[in-house]
């Protein structure tokens, strides 16, 4: 029996779902990395797989963009489909200066303005850590396989930070005992369903743009195509539980 947005039986959903924003990249994730790959969901198509990687069964679904698209798809999840871990993969604007194209992020808490928790569960919370223990097995993973990345707080915005006439404006608005080293517009959500559930979530973004350089921007063609290691780090990261 589905949801209105899923359409999967309970048992078609694996309990680790990675969760990347593209339906698309969803489905380049399934055909590339997975084997006995069998599709679960396709309306709206909001594509999603479930497999096998290195003998770990493990689901991949897109979340849409923004955060009322994340947190619909990962509260389904997480609530019906007795999901435990989901683990974003997907793309951020880099806001550190020793940043470079590519270059991965993982989320130890993600900031927001949004109202959406007050909306949602009349709750004023502003910023939400990620879970500690997938995060640490994404920090050990990454140092055993040589896949770099760079740790610490992201601001989850409601828009697309290129779009926005001054992003600065946004970031000396934002507490001053927080550094944010990136932007993106889930993870917020994901990490506030995951923790009013009970359940684990984490954020692993490749970094495509900069903020201290308009100039550096990835076209859509390299963002599906040089994404590699921020997947192979994050399935690395949950085979071996």
């Amino acid at each position: 029996m589905g949801t209105p947005h899923i359409e999967a039986n309970i048992k078609d959903v694996a309990e680790t779902v990675f969760f990347p924003g593209d339906p698309l990249r969803a489905k380049l994730i399934a055909e590339n990395y997975l084997t006995d790959v069998v599709q679960f969901n396709k309306i709206r198509n909001m594509f999603g797989y479930t497999g096998m990687y290195k003998g770990k069964r493990i689901s991949v679904m897109g979340s849409g963009m923004g955060i009322p698209s994340a947190a619909l798809y990962s509260y389904e999840l997480y609530k019906f489909y007795n999901v435990e871990k989901i683990i974003r993969i997907g793309s951020c604007g880099g806001y550190k200066h020793d940043l470079k194209l590519f270059d991965i992020i993982l989320a130890d808490k993600s900031y927001t303005e949004s109202n959406f928790a007050y909306t949602f569960n009349n709750d004023t919370i502003k910023i939400v850590e990620g879970s500690s223990e997938l995060n640490n097995k994404i920090e050990e993973t990454s140092k055993k396989i040589g896949i770099d990345i760079h740790k610490g707080t992201i601001i989850c915005s409601d828009c697309f930070d290129l779009y926005v006439p001054s992003m600065q404006t946004v970031l000396d608005r934002a507490p001053k005992d927080i550094e944010i080293i990136a932007a993106e517009m889930e993870s917020f959500a994901l990490f506030y369903i995951a923790k009013m559930l009970n359940k684990q979530a984490a954020c692993v973004a490749s970094v495509v743009d900069l903020h201290h350089d308009k100039k550096v921007i990835a076209s859509a063609e390299e963002r599906e195509k040089s994404l590699g290691n921020m997947i192979t780090l994050a399935l690395e990261s949950v085979i071996n539980e």
